[in-house]
């Protein structure tokens, strides 16, 4: 897995400026006092600093932006990187800021002088997300070199906020670096060997086969991975670190490591994207992987479907009735609409044999979400108005996007089949919805849900503010948070 950039964290000595020979970062806000780090830093640079500080440029940048001094005369270093961060600044600015360090920090060591600065963590943060590069098949890979000391006023304390924001950083790469992997490597047993290794975290992983999966009626599954010569295969993953009669919540994540459409053949151009279809499972075992490392005092559970959709002679056709784990019967229109066949066994499963306080899912399901929601926000269906409100207020507070989307019986009746009790699509309109409600078949009465539709959101052609482009880690931040605030209260 990509390691995160070494971060430590230690008081300030301002006699050790003069001579770090990597780059140095302040944080200032125009017209502000320098304090006793920028003050040695100006006074080498014989007042360069305050002139720049005073400038229509800096006064012009926004919140977390930054501008470099390149080769300072008086200094060692390669370059001063002055932050403008305000003195009460947000969780998502001090993320921005330390993101832009990141760019520009290349190999080299950086030295931060922070100071009293406000949420030296979230700084520290998003360094780390987007100190990212996917070099692992690459013949020459680039070695990810240079360290980050954060020097501070209470660096104690810095590092004991930061420590736990580091354990979602690290499931993010994880959820990456899974999202990243070509399907020639990540094969179906791949994935679940990775995902088996985590049990030195403190995970309780099982790995349930194909003759296991029959057994269970996981029929719909089944009936996706059938003209792949990969088996299929599900994993769950359990972190037990609530109380003992205290019902987990489930997360259930698509994990298609290649879909070429089955029969109902994709087009050729772009269909080498589709390495990344298995992202809700990603997801999942970035989550996962972050609560284990972090000791959260919650019950999770983790479940992901883990196919391949591919066109043989065995493979699953348009007009083949399927029964799926629940007992109802599915009509398959499109063999491309499979990731809601994955996950409809592995819901029903998730409930049958854990009774979870909730669940959510996630999959890179339908293009109709990018066509609605762009790339901005992942689509949000719920069947429980309490639960949804708590996931959009903690993707909210992590800067991840999400806009709920409508449910309905109108949108549920285009699903009505002549030969089974349902069809697997619904038709071009409202293609998102008519997924989601599918799903919204397979969730008991009793079971708070919410079904995410990442497909806009997993992986990005161009970076955003915490990440390269590429996989982006979506999800695992905010369903963190979820659990932090919603489960582990008490």
């Amino acid at each position: 897995m990509t390691d995160l950039t070494p971060i430590t964290f230690a008081e300030t000595d301002i006699d050790r400026i003069a001579g770090h020979s990597g780059r140095i970062a302040v944080f200032l806000e125009p017209e502000s006092r320098l304090d006793a780090g920028a003050r040695r830093v100006n006074r080498l640079t014989k007042g360069a600093l305050q002139r720049l500080v005073e400038s229509e440029r800096f006064a012009a940048l926004k919140p977390g932006d930054v501008l470099s001094m390149g080769y300072p005369a008086g200094m060692a270093a390669e370059a001063v990187d002055v932050v403008h961060m305000p003195r009460r600044a947000e969780v998502m600015t001090a993320r921005k800021a330390g993101a832009a360090l990141a760019k520009r920090r290349g190999d080299s060591d950086l030295l931060m002088l922070a100071a009293a600065t406000r949420r030296v963590a979230d700084v520290a943060f998003g360094l780390a997300m987007r100190d990212y590069g996917f070099e692992d098949h690459k013949s020459a890979p680039k070695v990810r070199k240079g360290t980050v000391e954060v020097m501070c006023s209470k660096p104690d304390d810095a590092r004991e906020a930061a420590a736990p924001l580091m354990a979602v950083a690290e499931g993010a790469f994880m959820t990456r670096d899974l999202t990243n992997a070509p399907a020639n490597i990540l094969t179906t047993t791949n994935f679940a060997e990775r995902l088996a290794e985590m049990e030195s975290l403190g995970l309780k992983v099982e790995v349930l086969d194909e003759e296991e999966l029959a057994k269970l009626g996981m029929r719909t599954l089944l009936s996706v991975g059938q003209g792949s010569d990969s088996p299929s295969k599900v994993v769950v993953m359990r972190w037990e670190g609530g109380a003992d009669d205290a019902a987990p919540l489930a997360l259930i994540g698509k994990g298609v490591v290649f879909d070429t459409g089955g029969i109902s053949l994709k087009p050729g151009a772009g269909m080498e994207d589709m390495t990344m279809d298995m992202g809700g499972a990603g997801v999942v075992s970035g989550v996962m992987r972050t609560l284990a490392l972090r000791k959260a005092k919650a019950n999770v559970v983790g479940l992901v479907g883990i196919v391949e959709n591919m066109p043989s002679g065995n493979a699953t056709r348009p007009g083949d009735v399927i029964t799926t784990m629940k007992g109802d019967t599915v009509e398959v229109i499109n063999t491309d609409a499979e990731g809601r066949l994955v996950l409809c066994d592995v819901m029903w499963y998730a409930q049958d044999r854990f009774k979870p306080a909730a669940m959510i899912d996630l999959a890179t399901l339908t293009g109709a979400i990018i066509i609605g929601l762009g790339h901005e926000n992942a689509g949000v269906f719920s069947n429980d108005d309490g639960l949804c409100n708590d996931f959009l207020k903690a993707a909210e507070s992590e800067g991840e996007g999400a806009w709920r989307m409508p449910l309905g019986q109108g949108y549920d009746d285009l699903l009505k089949s002549r030969v089974a009790d349902m069809k697997n699509i619904g038709g071009r309109p409202a293609g998102s919805i008519t997924a989601a409600q599918f799903l919204k078949r397979f969730v008991k009465d009793e079971t708070p849900w919410i079904h995410l539709d990442i497909a806009g959101v997993a992986s990005l052609k161009s970076e955003c503010t915490l990440a390269p482009a590429g996989a982006t880690g979506w999800g695992v931040a905010a369903l963190n948070r979820l659990v932090a605030d919603r489960f582990e209260k008490g």
